[in-house]
């Protein structure tokens, strides 16, 4: 199942052509900076995208169940910190490379004192549903590479979080699973506690429709 996932991550990613096509020229990636620029001159204002190892990819319209449950964590995080020390944000750039800017759905970090877009998290969420595989292969190592010591998978579907912590080039050493009935106590923000059967997990419904939303919501 695990290789499964990572040819359909890969495939993602992968242009249209075969780049072998192109030796000895090859296919040249977006830097982030470049990206940074292309924002700041509005050129996606009407677009849903994240970079990610230089390839812009459009971000699938969030269902109910995963704009309720990015709210609610982000308000339980708001709730439990100090927010003149930590900066919670919710669907926002993480530059996490040269060439990856990825926008998870919930971040924290400490607050700076100059602009800019975050390049250091205490953690990152993402809730996953029709995003699981891009969540679990592709995201999962940006966030390791850059160093963020704890990364949140809320599934959707199962309703359960991993857990995954100890970041390395690799990816992360350590995953942990955590089901309803679990508490998430996150390692940099000590006196957190989450409780996983509270999160306002999708309905037998929701899930039936596959956390899709309304048509007329839908981007055209």
């Amino acid at each position: 199942m695990r290789h499964a996932e990572t040819r359909e991550s890969h495939a993602m990613l992968d242009p249209m052509f075969d780049p072998a096509l192109l030796r000895p020229e090859r296919v040249r990636p977006l830097l982030r900076r470049e990206y940074e620029e292309l924002i700041r001159l509005g050129a996606f204002e009407d677009e849903r995208v994240e970079l990610l190892r230089g390839v812009l990819v459009e971000m699938s319209p969030q269902g109910e169940p995963h704009s309720r449950i990015t709210a609610w964590l982000a308000q339980r995080l708001i709730k439990a910190l100090d927010i003149d020390r930590f900066d919670i944000r919710s669907h926002s750039p993480f530059a996490a490379s040269q060439d990856s800017m990825p926008e998870p759905d919930v971040s924290v970090a400490l607050r700076r004192t100059r602009g800019g877009y975050p390049r250091k998290a205490l953690l990152l969420i993402e809730v996953a549903h029709s995003s699981l595989v891009k969540d679990r292969e592709i995201k999962r190592e940006i966030y390791a590479e850059a160093g963020v010591p704890e990364y949140w998978i809320v599934d959707v579907r199962h309703d359960v979080v991993d857990v995954l912590t100890k970041p390395t080039k690799d990816g992360y050493q350590n995953t942990r699973r955590v089901p309803v009935g679990g508490v998430l106590r996150p390692t940099k923000l000590p006196g957190v506690t989450i409780d996983v059967d509270r999160i306002p997990w999708a309905s037998a419904e929701e899930k039936r429709r596959g956390d899709k939303p309304p048509r007329s919501s839908r981007r055209k």
